[in-house]
């Protein structure tokens, strides 16, 4: 096996459970195969229900233990993690970019992104702040303050194989909960090499079994997680489809969760915008990953002055695109993630003509030397209305659409005339538009950005959208609310026990 693979503790075949530095698992084998070249790289073995119901057995063990370790020590094992992360960054990110398809320097920076909510999560691990509120009786004393959860559920998509994982998690540890993850059975290696990463931190720390959990699966792990009552929270990455089923089946017992579901992003290019800058942001937002980002630029909203001139410097930087094996950093677009997402790219190509559409640069799946995995694609452009069916719909590859609109009102209804609501962004010099744009009469999207593209986030800031994109938020600010519970205190320090609106009961 490749040294890089080793490096990172992977097997020819391994099992897909973890309790920490246990591993176990009795299930069906799940072949990952690389997107790059087709081949075989491992195997890993499936969760039973059995396995599952050892792995939580850990966990709510583990909380019981974790939840009392002050945060800023819980901080500083977070802290270990980050610098673990760093010393296999090269190893992982590699992993990533073949397991998954995207380019290296992709797969690089989501371990850094990795690296950067860890240092984030450090900071914040002393700042779990409550309040202090005024009472309105003598003598008594009002505060809030939280609480960990207890054991919180993530299932990932297999687009960031890595970092969603660890948005959740390294914000879970500090604020005392323990995670079981339930990774995208398409990349299950990523996760079998964080779990490893993990067990040398927790083992260095002599730290419990049970605070870092891994349950390796197809979608009936996931229900698993979904239905179970001792799991409070659920973070779920993926289609709206699947979000549908998570929330409604989370909601059904009373608990919670986190969605991050897709997104149909469009970019507003104003009359006055850098076209220069717009060309950058919009063809990588709109490329990179292959289109397989929940950020993906899908739409194009152009004022009609600059439209024609607009087009045809997208085609022509399409044009220079260069697709190939990701590993090798002189190539622009990868490979889809597999055939199934070829065979959806094909069918959005099509029904984009079949609705009256056009196509002005041709898509097409590659074939011939280098292309062996049949999993490469050409990024393709069209000519679109906003209210065909197939704009309206998220299709995870790198497809564009282009449009036309007379008024900055008129583009942002366009924006927000689709059933999602994650990124959006407008590129403008032009103050009045800009602040329009990120206005209560703008985008209705959870991002709304000015003068970058709707593709990639910042730790700092809170991640996640708006109507089917699912509401939730992770990552930033103050995102860590979600993995705690709220609880309000009075203390009443006086000699007398007097109530509240002024009510009376005397005996």
């Amino acid at each position: 096996m490749e040294q890089f693979l080793k490096n990172l503790g992977i097997k020819e075949i391994n099992e897909g459970c973890a309790t920490g530095n246990t591993w176990f698992s009795s299930g069906e084998l799940i072949e990952s195969y690389s997107p790059v070249d087709g081949k075989l790289i491992a195997k890993v073995k499936a969760a039973t229900k059995a396995d599952y119901q050892k792995v939580m057995a850990a966990a709510s063990a583990a909380f019981l233990q974790w939840r009392s370790v002050p945060a800023p020590k819980r901080g500083e094992i977070v802290r270990q993690f980050g610098e673990k992360l760093r010393t296999k960054k090269a190893d992982l990110g590699k992993l990533v970019s073949y397991e998954m398809g995207k380019s290296y320097q992709e797969g690089l920076g989501e371990v850094q992104e990795m690296i950067d909510i860890c240092d984030f999560a450090v900071g914040l691990s002393r700042q779990l702040y409550g309040l202090t509120i005024q009472s309105e009786r003598a003598n008594h004393r009002m505060m809030e303050q939280w609480h960990p959860l207890g054991v919180v559920g993530i299932i990932s998509a297999f687009n960031f194989p890595v970092a969603v994982w660890s948005w959740n998690t390294a914000l879970a540890w500090i604020c005392g909960d323990v995670c079981v993850w339930k990774p995208s059975e398409k990349t299950p290696l990523c996760s079998i090499a964080c779990q490893h990463i993990w067990n040398g931190v927790a083992k260095e720390n002599n730290l419990p079994e049970g605070i870092s959990c891994l349950v390796n699966g197809y979608a009936e792990v996931g229900e698993f997680l979904t239905a179970d009552t001792r799991v409070p929270l659920v973070s779920a990455t993926g289609s709206t489809r699947m979000g549908k089923l998570v929330g409604a089946k989370v909601a059904e017992r009373f608990g919670k969760s986190i969605l991050e579901l897709g997104g149909n992003n469009a970019i507003i290019v104003s009359e006055h915008a850098d076209l220069n800058m717009t060309i950058i942001g919009a063809v990588f937002g709109a490329v990179g990953t292959a289109g397989q980002r929940c950020t993906t630029t899908r739409r194009l909203i152009i004022h009609e002055s600059i439209y024609d001139s607009l087009k045809e410097r997208l085609v022509k930087a399409y044009g220079q695109l260069k697709i190939g094996n990701p590993l090798d950093e002189r190539n622009h677009v990868g490979p889809l993630i597999d055939k199934d997402a070829v065979k959806a790219y094909q069918n959005a190509l099509e029904r984009v003509i079949a609705e009256g559409g056009k196509i002005i640069v041709p898509g097409g799946v590659l074939d011939g030397r280098g292309y062996e995995s049949g999993c490469y694609v050409k990024p393709a452009i069209a000519e679109a209305r906003n209210d065909m069916e197939i704009v309206q719909h998220e299709t995870f590859a790198p497809v564009l659409y282009l449009m036309k609109y007379k008024t900055l009102e008129e583009a942002i209804a366009m924006q927000n005339g689709v059933p999602q609501g994650l990124s959006s962004a407008i590129m403008t010099l032009n103050v009045r538009e800009a602040e329009l744009f990120m206005s209560a009469s703008g985008s209705d999207c959870g991002i709304a950005n000015v003068n970058i593209g709707t593709s990639g986030a910042e730790i700092g800031g809170a991640f996640g959208g708006e109507k089917e994109t699912g509401g939730g938020r992770e990552s930033g600010s103050d995102a860590w609310k979600a993995y705690m519970r709220r609880q309000t205190n009075t203390v009443n320090y006086g000699s007398n026990l007097p109530l509240a609106q002024g009510i009376k009961f005397d005996f």
